[in-house]
This record gives structure tokens, C-alpha cells and sequence, in this order.
């Protein structure tokens, strides 16, 4: 069965009930959810219930190696994620035996979660789940929840490959919430080609995330990546920090940078050795977040992945929020009525939250002084001395890679209240209950509709009214959003692309499952219908064995080792502070070209260091401690080849296609911005070796006769072809449950495999993940909604809100934005 209705609708309970009924019974339990953030919610909440019965325990990463056993022998209530499930339950299930032989209900939270290659690769876990359930004479039920599921029924079966019933009426109450869509000022800067440059989303969620904890509003701002986040909450611990600063005399807050505090302040928990959650103190220089690339970098930054190792190698620094500041913020009666910048787009039901404060002035260049010690005045006539030395100290940053004990203190706190405002990634975007959120912001396009309910859902949880901001991007999609707002509201939520049956993700789910049990032929229908296929291959790569009794795993390593399920697969790259030898972290290898190349600045829990040298063939980035005004993204070149055609039907004059390619990609050079204002300063070459990948894409050509009129008229045809791949790329996501960072694109005047103008979009993984192939399905809906994006940018000849691109390995040159849409409008003729 599948649940999906609203957010707080009460799908937990409707699970729970079953669950703990099972429990009461004899049985077992066991809860899936993508991050251990939502694991570690509802384990808080299942002891909260204290029925001695169920012996609730989490069993992933974070739980210490001397409480697994008894995990494993006594919990009847087991939450876990995929990946333990991949890698720690499965391969050992006959340690499991008991449990599994009593298992009775299975909980998929979340499931929307499971999309793309990772949902691939968590339906064939779930298939693997089936049959160790089968070697111990058990048939669970299968339970999945989700608030935002499209077709619920038709994705959980393809899931899980059991047939599914759907629960879909939602009669909950629930308070309105205001929708404001926001698009940062174009400043003076101009960027490549003299393109104008837009505020960046993030240093206006700064602004705003200060502004609402300055008016006592409970606070998530949502940002994309895991920099970012840290970004976030740096700066608008800054500007809190002037705002106390100008306000009142003197006086020590903690972390400041001219009063740093003499000893740490008293803590409502004892501190650990290595706790890390605390941000350092702001400074004059903080890193602002990649923008969205227009080629895939394969990165596998996802919520909640394994913890980065670490190292402490300073005292431990104070947690001030723990602690209820002594003289806590004033919250006002009435917000300020006037803001200095006016959102392109709003929706409610209602008029906005009383606690909703002004938003912050917009500019070039961060002014955190103007726009906040503004909103503070109205709230200070009744305060003759208003005492504001914790008003820094009310925001934090929580992304994966912090300590579990870090993570569950910053959940805690938020709850409490003694954190007012959060910037996190998507990490905090499934599920958790933070009763008494008053608002989120969104920085960015969150990539899907689903996402977004997901993200303002968080919100007014307890019914009360809330207030959800989402910051548009310097970036095709966000810009086509916030001018058209139709595209958000009174639509459904896309549907959920996985191809379980792809063979690079079938391949080695087939060779954990035959280390786990030898294959036979009646496991064959639950793997899908491409596994004979599949085994036939393996056995010819000699990674199984056949035998009359089935299919067996034949070598010494770790079968699990070959399905990297979140990541892009290769040797992880460690990145080492070059000065110490402490470990910071790990990045995967595909996307160590684009993150941790030389020269990148890379962010790791508040602190911002310059990659000195990637050594690929050590699997080593030696990074040192830097303070840069800048920061990097790298650019790539592309070529495609054509291996096979599936699909083809006419495009107006043109012809659509669909199939396999083979893609090779080099980082040629990175380019450095400068923080905040988004400047360019230079363009830094760089030599890494290309790489290879076999997937699949969506063509469209067009012939010499259909293009002869425009190149008459003077158009670049291949700037106007290079336009549109570019913007076709940033709005395919709207149609594609993808990322835009799960896709790439090329485009040339004459493709040396068609002959003709040519123009791809292919998927960012290995063997494809179906979102080339959505794209093929929607394409008339696609291509348009591209060229009104491009038609509807106030910029006169392209920029990076419509037809440029950060990631673009030719500089962003040659581009015709006239162009574009001439060519977009004759391949749309009817």
C-alpha cells in the first residue's frame, strides 16, 4: 500500500499504528528513509510513546559498532536507509535470521525520494530485501508514504514490483501559506560578454533568513548545496552581527572578531571533542555556492550520505545555542510594511503571517547594516536597552558530513527554539517535525514541484499560518518560474522517472544478490525482464559463475562494492589539509574534476581552504586554509557520438530522436567569481584527463533547407543552436523529475553522425536515467516553455538567465539569443 496525501497529514500515524501493532504481536518492524535526519525524528518519537514492547533502535552509520549486536538480536522496531540495507544488513542477513523470519510490515518513507539512478538502485535493493525475506519463510507488507507522489500506485509498484493499493484523500485541516516568488535586482556588474549579472540567491537568503530571525520568526532556508548552506548561515551570522554591533555599545559576542570570548559559555549538553556544529566566526570574505552547471559533474552531493571523517585538531568551540539567551530577541507586534524590493509573484490564500517581516534590501554588494538595522527600529521604541549579544548565535548551518551528535543537537535545538533560523540542504527536506516553523526560504529552484511542496511543507506544521520564499537563480529555470508563476500552482507534481532495469544499475544488484544467495531461476522475475540478459553478460565478464544449482559470486572482495548507489561511481578522492595531514573528507572521483580541481576553493564545515593539488592517480587532494574573495567553477568541453537510434518521429520540419550515445568530457579550465556580486575575474586553464560515458539522449535536428532562411537573415546558426541547448538544458527538470545537474547537453551546426544542425540532451549516468527519454516524451511542451524562457529575459543579448552558462566550456561563445528563438520557433512550425 501506498499513502500519499499532504504534508502533515498524518501518514505517520497511519504507518505507526500497523507498525507498532505488528510489534505488540510477536513481529518485527523494519523503517526505511533516505536520511537518518527523518530516521532520528521518528525514533524521538517512538520513544516518546514509551510501550516497553517496541525495542525502537536505528541501525546505520551513526550507530556505534558495540550497539549493533544488540540491534540485531533484541530491536523489533529497526530504522535504517538503503545503504545500511545495501551494505550492512543484506551481505550479513544470517545474522539477521531472527528478525527477518518474524518480519511482518516493511516502511518506505518518503519514497518520492527514491528517483533517478538512486531510485534504480534502491528498487533493486528492495527486490534483494524480498528475497532474503523469502529465504526465512516471511512475506512482509510493503507500507510506502509520501506527500508528494504523482501516479502513487504506478511508482510504488515499479518500486518495490509488488502490486500496490493507494490512499490518496487528504481531509486534514491545515493553515494557508503564502507563496512569494523573488528574483534578486540585475546589478551594474556585467559578466562574459557583457552580460548583466544578477545579486546571487544566496547572499539574498542571507539577507532574508536575518531579517526573519530578527523578527522572531522561526526560520529554514533551503539551500542546494552543501557550501551554500554554509554560505548562508555565515553571512547572516555577519549581518546580525553588525546589526547588534550598531545598535548597542559594546560588548562581547561570542565568536565576533573584536571580542572574542575568554572561555566557552555554559551548555545545556556537555560538549564533545569533536563537536563541529557551530559555524566559525563571520568574516570579511565568505564563499558563496557553485551555480547550477550545465553538464553533469556526476556529483554525488545527496542528503545525508555517510558521515565525513574527521579529525579534531582545535579545542572544542562553544555551542551557544544550546543554551536560551538570557535576554532573548524582541519579537514585534507588527512587522515593517514597506520592503525595499517587491516579489515578481505571490500566492495565498490568506494574507501573510503576522510574524512575517519586511524583506531586505537588495544591492550590488552585501550592505547587511542598511536593510537590517531598519527592520530592527520599529521593534526597539518600547526597548530602551535592548541587550542583542546572542543574536549571531541564533543561526546555524546543518548539512550531511557534520557528527551525528552534532546533527541531532541542532534538530534539538531548533525545536526548542534556542535556534531561530537554519540553513540547511535538502537534508531537513523529508518529514521532520519542527512544530512552530513559521517560515522557509528557498534558494533556488529545488529541481522538482515535489520537492518544492516538500520544502515549503516543512512549515506550519501545528495549522498555523506560514510563509514560504522561493529566491530565483541566475538561471533559465528559475527565471521561467518566477514570470510564470502558472507553471507552479494548480499543476500536479511530476512523475517519478527510475529505471530499475537499466543494466549498469541491474548488473551489480545481481551480483550482490547472488553473494547473498546463489541465483536460480525463480529469482529471475523479481529482478525484472532484462536479468537473464544481464547474467549472461556477468558471467561472460567473469564476475558470477554458472552452475546447474544457479548463478554464484566467485571472487574474494565485496560484491556490494560494485553499486555505488548515490555516488557516480570510482575511487573516492580524500581531501587532506596539506599542512597537518588531517583528513577532511572524501569526494567521489567523476566529481573531484569539478569540485576539487587545482585551484578550487573547497568549503568544509565553515572553513574555506584552496585546493594546492588533485593527484588522481594518489586519490588525494592536498588542500591548504585559505580566505579568498572569490569563488570557482569548472568548465568542461563535450563531444558525442551517435551509437544507436531507438526512437525517432517528425518535429516540425525537423525529426525528434531518442537512443543510446557515448559522451567524452574534459575540464579545460575554471573560471573565478567574485563572492556576493557574481563578477567574473578570470578564466584559469587546466589540464585533466577526459572522460568516457555510454547513456542515452534526446536529439533534435534540422535540415539545410528548414535553416537556409535564417542563416539568410544573418544569424549565427551556431550560436543560435549552442542558445538553445543551453536553455533546453535548464528548463528540461520542469518536465523531468531530474536535477540540472543530471543532465548535459551539445549542440554543433553539423554533427558528423546526422549532417545535419543538431542539438542533444543526454542524461549524466551511466547506461541513462530516464530523463533524456521524458524529455523525448514532452518535447513540444519542452522546447516551448524554452523558448518563452529565453523570450521573456529582459536582457538584450543573452545572459545567465536564459542562454549562458557557468559550466560552458567555450567560454559561453558563440551565442545568438535572436537566434535561439528564431530557430526554437521554426522547429515548433505545427
Amino acid at each position: 500500500m501506498i499513502i500519499s496525501t499532504g504534508t502533515a497529514s498524518g501518514k505517520s500515524l497511519a504507518y505507526l499504528t500497523p507498525a507498532i501493532a505488528s510489534c505488540l504481536d510477536g513481529g518485527t518492524v523494519l523503517y526505511l528513509t533516505p536520511t537518518k535526519a527523518l530516521a532520528a525524528d521518528q525514533l524521538r518519537g517512538l520513544r516518546e510513546l514509551r510501550i516497553t514492547q517496541v525495542r525502537a533502535a536505528s541501525f546505520d552509520g551513526d550507530t556505534p559498532f558495540e550497539e549493533r549486536t544488540w540491534v540485531r538480536q533484541h530491536a523489533n522496531y529497526v530504522l535504517t536507509n538503503p545503504d545500511m540495507l545495501h551494505r550492512g544488513i543484506l551481505p550479513r542477513h544470517a545474522q539477521w535470521s531472527s528478525f527477518f523470519r518474524r518480519l511482518r510490515l516493511v516502511v518506505v518513507d518518503e519514497c518520492h525520494g527514491y528517483r533517478g539512478v538512486f531510485g534504480s538502485h534502491v528498487a533493486q535493493i528492495l527486490r534483494r530485501l524480498r528475497r532474503a525475506c523469502a529465504r526465512y519463510n516471511s512475506s512482509p507488507t510493503f507500507m510506502l508514504a509520501s506527500a508528494t507522489a504523482s501516479e502513487p500506485g504506478v511508482f510504488a509498484m515499479r518500486l518495490t514490483g509488488l502490486e500496490m493499493d493507494e490512499v490518496t484523500v487528504d481531509a486534514s485541516p491545515k493553515g494557508s501559506t503564502t507563496i512569494a516568488l523573488w528574483e534578486p535586482p540585475l546589478t551594474e556588474l556585467r559578466g562574459e560578454g557583457g552580460a548583466p549579472v544578477r545579486r546571487t540567491a544566496t547572499a539574498e537568503a542571507a539577507d532574508l533568513l536575518a531579517d526573519l530571525v530578527l523578527a522572531d520568526v522561526r526560520t529554514l532556508a533551503f539551500v542546494r548545496s552543501r557550501r551554500g548552506a554554509e554560505t548562508v548561515a555565515l553571512s547572516a551570522r555577519a549581518k546580525l552581527a553588525d546589526v547588534a554591533f550598531s545598535i548597542t555599545p559594546p560588548f562581547p559576542i561570542s565568536g565576533s572578531p573584536w571580542n572574542p570570548p575568554a572561555s566557552p559559555p555554559p551548555t545545556a549538553l556537555p560538549a564533545t571533542p569533536h563537536d563541529i556544529s557551530t559555524p566559525p566566526p563571520p568574516s570579511a570574505h565568505t564563499p558563496a555556492p557553485q551555480n547550477t552547471p550545465n553538464s553533469p559533474p556526476q556529483d554525488a552531493t545527496t542528503p545525508e550520505a555517510t558521515p565525513t571523517p574527521h579529525t579534531a585538531s582545535a579545542p572544542t568551540p562553544p555551542r551557544p545555542w544550546l543554551t536560551p539567551s538570557p535576554h532573548p530577541t524582541p519579537r514585534p507586534a507588527t512587522p515593517p510594511s514597506t520592503p525595499a524590493s517587491t516579489p515578481i509573484a505571490a500566492s495565498t490564500a490568506t494574507p501573510s503571517p503576522p510574524n512575517t517581516p519586511s524583506t531586505p534590501k537588495s544591492s550590488d554588494t552585501p550592505t547587511p547594516s542598511s536593510s537590517i538595522s531598519s527592520s530592527l527600529t520599529w521593534a526597539l521604541p518600547d526597548l530602551p536597552d535592548p541587550d542583542l549579544t546572542d543574536l549571531p548565535n541564533k543561526i546555524a548551518a546543518y548539512r550531511a558530513g557534520y557528527l551525528a551528535e552534532d546533527r541531532r543537537l541542532l534538530e534539538k535545538a531548533l525545536r526548542a527554539g534556542t535556534i531561530m533560523g537554519l540553513a540547511t540542504t535538502n537534508a531537513l527536506e523529508l518529514g521532520v517535525d519542527v512544530s512552530g516553523l513559521d517560515a522557509v526560504l528557498i534558494a533556488g529552484w529545488p529541481g522538482t514541484r515535489a520537492s518544492l511542496w516538500q520544502q515549503a511543507g516543512r512549515a506550519g506544521r501545528d495549522g498555523q499560518d506560514a510563509l514560504a520564499v522561493l529566491i530565483a537563480r541566475d538561471d533559465p529555470l528559475d527565471t521561467y518560474l518566477v514570470h510564470h508563476p502558472d507553471a507552479l500552482f494548480g499543476r500536479p507534481v511530476e512523475a517519478i522517472v527510475l529505471d530499475p532495469d537499466n543494466p549498469y544499475v541491474l548488473g551489480p544488484h545481481l551480483c550482490a544478490a547472488a553473494a547473498e544467495i546463489p541465483l536460480t531461476e525463480d529469482d529471475l522475475p523479481i529482478f525484472g525482464p532484462t536479468t537473464s540478459n544481464v547474467l549472461a553478460d556477468l558471467v561472460t565478464q567473469g564476475l558470477l559463475r554458472k552452475r546447474p544449482a544457479g548463478w554464484f559470486w566467485t571472487r574474494r572482495e565485496r560484491a556490494t562494492d560494485l553499486a555505488d548507489i548515490r555516488g557516480g561511481g570510482g575511487t573516492p578522492i580524500q581531501v587532506v589539509e596539506s599542512s597537518t595531514g588531517r583528513l577532511l573528507g572524501s569526494v567521489d572521483e567523476p566529481s573531484a574534476h569539478t569540485t576539487v580541481h587545482t585551484g578550487a576553493i573547497y568549503l568544509h564545515q565553515g572553513e574555506t581552504f584552496l585546493v594546492d593539488l588533485l593527484d588522481l592517480d594518489a586519490g588525494v587532494a592536498l588542500v591548504s586554509s585559505a580566505n579568498p574573495d572569490y569563488t570557482t567553477f569548472a568548465r568542461d568541453i563535450t563531444d558525442i557520438s551517435i551509437l544507436a537510434t531507438e526512437r525517432s518521429h517528425p518535429l516540425g520540419p525537423g525529426t525528434l530522436h531518442f537512443g543510446e550515445v557515448e559522451v567524452t568530457r574534459q575540464v579545460v579550465s575554471y573560471l573565478k567569481r567574485r563572492l556576493h556580486s557574481g563578477e567574473m575575474l578570470g578564466d584559469e586553464p587546466l589540464e585533466l584527463p577526459p572522460r568516457t560515458l555510454r547513456t542515452r539522449a534526446v536529439w533534435w535536428t534540422l535540415p539545410a533547407s528548414a535553416v537556409a532562411p535564417l542563416a539568410e537573415a544573418g544569424i549565427d546558426l551556431g550560436g543560435a543552436a549552442h542558445a538553445a541547448e543551453h536553455a533546453s538544458i535548464g528548463l528540461l527538470p520542469l518536465f523531468a523529475t531530474c536535477d540540472r545537474w543530471d543532465i548535459g547537453g551539445v549542440s554543433t551546426e553539423l554533427h558528423a553522425d546526422t549532417g545535419l544542425l543538431t542539438v542533444f540532451v543526454y542524461d549524466g549516468h551511466e547506461g541513462g536515467a530516464g530523463f533524456a527519454e521524458r524529455g523525448y516524451a514532452r518535447a513540444t511542451d519542452w522546447l516551448t516553455a524554452t523558448r518563452e524562457a529565453i523570450m521573456s529575459c529582459e536582457c538584450e543579448r543573452g545572459c545567465p538567465s536564459c542562454i549562458q552558462s557557468p559550466k560552458c566550456g567555450n567560454g559561453n561563445e558563440p551565442l545568438d539569443k535572436r537566434g535561439a528563438i528564431r530557430l526554437l520557433s521554426t522547429l515548433l512550425i505545427p
